[in-house]
């Protein structure tokens, strides 16, 4: 994981300085984005954009429907499992088939991509926060967790990627709010 981020990071760092050399300093469109990768791709930015999209749209639709599949499914007690038949685990399966015509649905409306990425970016980010309060409650509880429960350093660290983040978002919104 430390790893993946550390190459994450460095993909970011890479782009804005890339970018910025160039004098792109705000991206509105998937066009715009595109067009940022000429000084790297050349006459191939468009082909190599469009398949980065086309290939993380590919791996991100199965992960996403099917975890909005189990998170409802679970949350309602029905049966789940990619391992079942769609008429074992129905309202499973329902949730996934859902997800997928409600990200098509989204596709064909009026919504700009970009702006929809940031934004569910924002909201993950925001929403991360009591979430990870929440998992570090349980954590550590001797009651749910038993002999399984997270020690001081699992736990002080959990507490600190917590308040790191709490941080984050509570700085964005001050610079974004002002």
């Amino acid at each position: 994981m430390v790893f993946s981020n550390l190459i994450a990071f460095f993909i970011i760092v890479t782009t804005a300085a890339t970018l910025n050399v160039h004098g792109v300093t705000r991206i509105d469109t998937a066009a715009q984005a595109a067009e940022a990768l000429r000084p790297i791709a050349g006459r191939f930015a468009f082909l190599l954009f469009a398949l980065g999209i086309i290939g993380t749209g590919l791996l991100a639709i199965p992960v996403l429907a099917g975890s909005a599949g189990y998170a409802v499914a679970e949350a309602a007690g029905w049966k789940t499992g990619l391992d079942n038949m769609p008429w074992q685990a129905r309202g499973f399966y329902s949730v996934i088939g859902a997800a997928v015509l409600l990200g098509l649905g989204i596709d064909y409306s009026p919504l700009d991509p970009i702006k929809a990425l940031y934004w569910s970016a924002v909201l993950n980010g925001v929403i991360a926060v009591p979430m990870m309060a929440a998992l570090m409650f349980v954590a550590q509880s001797r009651g749910k967790m038993g002999d399984f429960r997270a020690g001081w350093v699992l736990g002080g660290l959990g507490w600190l990627s917590t308040a790191v983040m709490a941080a984050a978002t509570a700085t964005m919104l001050y610079v974004n709010l002002k």
